[in-house]
């Protein structure tokens, strides 16, 4: 099995009506990615795409249709799709591409264009329920997610002015993001004044539809090591998927993300993420689901990540694993599997020192990624090192 390292990586602006089409989000982050790593579209051998559901785009055969911007005309070319969990599963796939020594360099591509979903989004995640027990309901992700945050704070017995606190540190983080949509100087009392959707979740909880894309270019070691001085190792890399029926399990913890986490850290070698790993970018399209993540990522006790991160334990400035130091996708935006793409992005300039304002203090030598997806169920995880 070969190392395999990130050389570049691009993003378009995140923002809610795209001027562009799909293709042309695809082809902008595709360039932007291979201008930054000093490439042409003639030194990749493959690509993989990675997209949610045909629906947001409102074209079927999604993959297809997206090939060509996306740099695939007469390449290999995959597509992968695991809901939210695409954007960090779509790098996974690339690296097992280089690093089964089929390929020496792959282009990683992630797309969403959710404007194009009438009248919302929301009609499309419909169809993910179960038919006969819970679609007659006509349920939705914010009344779905409500259910959880609710037992996650009952649980361990948090407060709301707990959970507002990553509204606030992650939309004013997003200030510094050229890619923001939705970067912010807010206060707790403003995420509880902002209107309810679903109790206990407030408008300012939750990230944007967005359209958007990000890619990064993934080589072999010999490829990489000749083409810069400063490449970033995937190290470990994991996932899970757990059962689909959400209702029968205790949704306090996620335990898809913790299996996931432990078999990338098992992978690079890591006994201590607290200690070993110096920045973390989870997923976080709801307030409350970072700290979620950040105890399926082993780097907080169970109940514990409200806590530290009152604490300063998690902040960008000084804290001793910054979290979503890009802004997340409460700040910078949800185009479901480009935000997720945009993490490991992220991780990328962080390690490298290329992060500008966002940079982080602590001198980061490791960071995780983390994505998830569909109803409580799809779990990815990344490590990355310089």
């Amino acid at each position: 099995m070969r190392k395999v390292a990130v050389i570049g990586a691009g993003l378009t602006k995140f923002v809610r009506r795209a001027k562009e089409t799909a293709k042309e989000l695809c082809w902008a982050a595709s360039k932007a990615a291979l201008d930054s790593a000093g490439l042409t579209l003639k030194d990749i051998d493959c690509v993989v795409h990675g997209t949610a559901p045909d629906a947001f785009d409102g074209v079927h055969m999604k993959a297809e249709y997206l090939s060509d911007g996306s740099g695939a005309w007469k390449k290999p070319y995959f597509r992968n799709y695991v809901g939210g969990g695409t954007g960090v599963y779509a790098p996974i796939h690339g690296w097992y591409h280089v690093a089964s020594g089929m390929f020496d360099t792959c282009l990683v591509v992630c797309e969403e264009k959710m404007s194009s979903c009438q009248p919302h989004p929301q009609g499309a995640f419909l169809t993910i329920f179960d038919h006969t027990t819970e679609r007659p309901l006509g349920p939705n992700l914010l009344w779905i997610f409500a259910l959880e945050m609710n037992r996650y704070m009952a649980k361990h017995g948090l407060t709301l002015e707990e959970i507002a606190q990553v509204s606030v540190k992650n939309k004013r983080n997003a200030k510094d993001h050229p890619s923001a949509q939705l970067g912010a100087d807010l206060t707790v009392d403003d995420v509880l004044k902002s209107e309810v959707l679903a109790w206990p979740v407030h408008r300012l909880m939750v990230s944007p539809t967005s359209d958007g894309a990000g890619a990064v270019i993934l080589a072999s070691e010999q490829v990489a090591k000749r083409l810069t001085d400063k490449p970033v190792w995937i190290e470990g890399v994991g996932w899970c998927l757990d059962s689909a029926y959400w209702t029968n399990r205790d949704l306090y913890y996620p335990k898809y993300v913790e299996y996931a986490a432990r078999m990338a850290y098992q992978m690079a070698g890591i006994k201590d993420p607290r200690r070993e790993i110096h920045v973390a970018e989870p997923y976080d399209p709801f307030a409350y689901k970072e700290l979620h993540h950040l105890e399926g990522l082993l780097l907080a006790d169970k109940g514990q990540a409200p806590k530290l991160m009152s604490e300063g334990f998690f902040d960008r400035e000084n804290g001793q694993i910054p979290s979503c130091p890009s802004g997340g996708l409460l700040g910078v935006g949800n185009p479901i599997a480009a935000a997720g793409l945009m993490k490991i992005c992220e991780l990328f300039w962080q390690l490298r020192g290329e992060a500008g304002k966002r940079q982080v203090k602590n001198n980061p030598r490791k960071g995780v990624a983390q994505a998830w997806g569909d109803l409580m169920q799809v779990g990815t995880v990344v490590v990355m090192g310089r």
